[in-house]
């Protein structure tokens, strides 16, 4: 699934939406003490009060929210897995009877309690339902309406959320005009911020990918690997910093620990230009070769196929590893490239690279910026080094 997917799915999350139909909402308690189920229950969606549906329409889209290989992941399911969790998930689709689909969810709940133990008190809540998508698109001018004819998409989405303790607090009763102490004993689940979830199955264009699953993690970079590898079976998911650092180390391996400046921003440029190239609607993705192409186009020197596949073995230990050109592109993975000084740390873009050297200046190592215009500092403009001394001078 690529942005557009997933931006198209969520935005359908809400109550009264002709486009989504969610037959089913499954519930289930676990206790953190035990690690078991302590309670579960199954409810038609329409039969939830508007405020009860409000709330969960908001933790649904809250499970697919999130920048892919940072919170959003596109996972492949492992083949030939006793009690394959991608079975499960499509018989569960495919079943006519609620108690049916209930009983594989619980088969997944027990595959999430399998030697994990919770820090707090969750609720799992399954829900299955279709996602229609029209054909084509509005038209105002047409007679024919964009509902007469639509995809339709069965899907299971999973959102898993912790609970938490009441707040005590201290209430006025102006009737007896008396202060009381108020304690609510039921705890509260916190439907605003997900702990992890996935959605069944992934969704391309106007297809069902059956093989694949969209893992939500509860933060960025911080992946549930039990969750991943034991409850969906599916393979390791690698972030968009994997990627980076990854990328970081072959280069290093192949043309050594230092290159200056403009040399790492033709890197930038060139994988930038693969990124702006890419005509398909996928994430473009770079193997060795394309690595090797990269480096020499950048002017590294002494750069072949053979050396760099010899180091995506050594680091990854996968010659056919391919990774994310946007993850590698500090501009496209949300970070700007860091300059690290005893002195200070500096953050640039990849585009502002080219304007940094090093150079030694009267036997001192100096970090030179090559400036358009005036620098502002607080509010103060700098005067230029010479200027300043000048400064001095004819105020003596």
């Amino acid at each position: 699934m690529n942005k557009k997917d997933i931006a198209d799915i969520k935005k359908q999350f809400k109550v009264n939406n002709d486009l989504l139909k969610i037959n089913d909402i499954f519930n289930v308690y676990i206790m953190k003490e035990s690690s078991d189920i302590y309670h579960y229950e199954s409810t038609p969606f329409e039969m939830l009060e508007q405020e009860q549906q409000d709330l969960f329409m908001a933790n649904f889209k809250k499970v697919l929210t999130g920048q892919l290989d940072q919170k959003l992941f596109e996972l492949k399911f492992k083949r030939e897995v006793e009690n394959s969790s991608q079975l499960i998930l499509h018989q569960g689709i495919l079943a006519n009877d609620t108690k049916e689909w209930m009983s594989q969810m619980l088969q997944l709940v027990e595959k999430m309690l399998a030697d994990k133990q919770y820090e707090n008190d969750i609720v799992v809540t399954f829900i299955r339902g279709e996602y229609l998508k029209p054909t084509i698109r509005s038209n105002e001018e047409s007679e024919e309406s964009s509902r007469d004819k639509v995809y339709s998409h069965s899907f299971i989405l999973c959102s898993i959320n912790k609970t938490q303790d009441p707040k005590k607090e201290l209430l006025f009763d102006y009737v007896e005009k008396e202060f009381k102490y108020h304690f609510v004993v039921d705890p509260v689940i916190n439907l605003k911020a997900p702990v992890g979830g996935f959605l069944f199955p992934c969704f391309t264009d106007h297809a069902a990918d059956v093989n694949r699953v969209l893992y939500s993690a509860g933060k960025a970079y911080e992946l549930d690997y039990h969750f991943i590898e034991n409850v969906l079976n599916a393979e390791e998911a690698m972030t968009a910093e994997d990627d980076k650092i990854i990328f970081e180390e072959i280069v290093k391996d192949v043309a050594g620990d230092q290159i200056n400046t403009s040399t790492l921003a033709n890197v930038y440029d060139e994988i930038q230009r693969v990124i702006e190239e890419n005509e398909e609607p996928e994430t473009p993705k770079i193997d060795y070769r394309d690595v090797a192409n990269v480096l020499t186009s950048s002017g590294i020197q002494d750069i072949d196929k053979e050396k760099v596949e010899s180091a995506f073995d050594k680091i990854i230990d996968d010659k056919s590893y391919e990774m994310k050109a946007t993850s590698i592109v500090p501009k496209y993975s949300s970070k700007s490239i860091k300059i690290k000084t005893k002195v200070a740390d500096i953050a640039v873009s990849p585009q502002e690279l080219r304007y940094v050297r090093q150079v030694h200046i009267d036997g001192k190592l100096c970090l030179i910026i090559e400036l358009e215009e005036n620098t502002m500092i607080e509010g103060f403009e700098m005067l230029p080094e010479a200027l300043f001394q000048k400064a001095e001078k004819d105020s003596e």
